[in-house]
């Protein structure tokens, strides 16, 4: 653990090992508010809204609770059980649709991109007719070479869609996560409007950009090891180890998660002052030799993968772990058992990255069977 130049300037505090990564996380000495005076800023910020009361995943204490209580139950494991089914037809169509339209085929655009699209437009309750709206500006809103006006056209686009399907939602809900919350929260006068604009904002972007990229990256592990693809194929029941083994060793968010100290606190022996930053790096936690042996090496039988903190850890993990898991076993599964064929059709190395995003992806991945 020592300390690293941010690329906006300053210094901040970097945590590497496992250990280091989950004291942190845990510890209530530390604020996720990226617009603090000295706050480790990682990608460029757009001008603070002051609407965008619903983002808790920048807020602390009872401001975070507050907003994040409302959103556990409708994320808990046996409330994902229930709609499992429309993931499964979600999936399946996509394939078969893929399987029609070729080969080749881009399994990114025909089949990554599209299936946390439509599964977080039912769950929301966003009409799936506009999906290619938000996929284009979540993604310039998660790209880091998107300047502060670019992010902040797209943030206002979002919010106009959003706001007038609020709005609708008042006189005609349906069985939706954002009519649930219009009725039991806003109209009660629990949840502001504005809060429940930026809160779906979130959970919208956050909800289709990283499955989308892990769906893709699994993918390509996968290729890579046809092996596991095979054991798939014959025992689906092997899918929940691998998932997690695929959390851990390809940690879409690269970036690592930045705090801001508010006290003095001691991390694994380093006296981090209060006013200084520090970031956890959540992909190199996931490759500490201390944590999992021969880190470097994906293995689908490791008995320790499920200690992987690809969701972060403490309060502030996310959320929608429990849909993330269940979108992810589904594709990979079903991909394996209907395409016994699939082979890349490029060097696997050559398949273009999207270093510059927040959550790291491939921009394409062209396949035959």
């Amino acid at each position: 653990m020592g300390k690293v130049r941010l690329p906006f300037g300053g210094w901040a505090w970097l945590a590497t090992r496992h250990a280091q990564v989950k004291q942190l996380l845990r510890h209530p000495g530390f604020s996720s508010d990226q617009y603090r005076p000295g706050f480790p800023v990682l990608n460029p910020l757009p001008p603070q809204q002051e609407d965008a009361t619903g983002l808790f995943i920048f807020m602390d204490g009872e401001a975070h609770s507050r907003l994040r209580r409302m959103l556990t139950a409708e994320f808990m494991i046996k409330n994902i059980r229930r709609i499992e089914p429309l993931i499964e037809e979600t999936v399946v169509d996509t394939l078969e649709r893929m399987r029609a339209g070729g080969p080749p085929a881009d399994l990114m655009s025909d089949f990554a991109l599209p299936v946390p699209s439509m599964t977080i437009s039912h769950l929301l309750g966003v009409p799936y007719s506009d999906h290619e709206f938000f996929q284009e500006h979540s993604r310039a809103i998660m790209d880091r070479n998107s300047g502060p006006a670019e992010v902040q056209a797209a943030l206002g686009a979002l919010s106009q869609l959003l706001g007038e399907l609020i709005r609708h939602k008042r006189t005609s809900p349906g069985d939706d996560l954002l009519s649930r919350l219009v009725a039991d929260r806003v109209v009660p006068g629990e949840l502001r409007e504005d809060e429940l604009l930026s809160m779906a904002q979130l959970l919208l972007v956050a909800g289709h950009e990283t499955t989308a990229n892990m769906i893709g990256l699994s993918a390509l592990a996968l290729l890579e090891h046809p092996e596991t693809l095979d054991a798939l194929r014959k025992d689906p029941a092997l899918a929940p180890n691998v998932v997690e083994e695929l959390l851990r060793y390809l940690t879409v968010v690269r970036t690592g998660l930045p705090r801001l100290a508010m006290e003095d606190v001691e991390i694994d022996g380093h006296l981090i002052r209060a006013g200084e930053g520090v970031v956890a790096m959540l992909s190199l936690a996931n490759r500490d030799a201390l944590t999992f042996p021969d880190p470097e090496v994906f293995d689908p039988a490791r008995q320790e993968a499920h200690r992987h903190m690809a969701f972060g850890f403490g309060l502030h993990q996310c959320v929608g772990q429990p849909l993330a898991r269940a979108e992810l076993r589904i594709a990979l599964v079903e991909l394996a058992r209907r395409f016994p064929g699939l082979r890349s059709l490029t060097t696997l190395a050559d398949v273009p990255k999207r270093h510059m995003a927040v959550t790291f992806g491939i921009g394409e991945l062209p396949v035959t069977w």
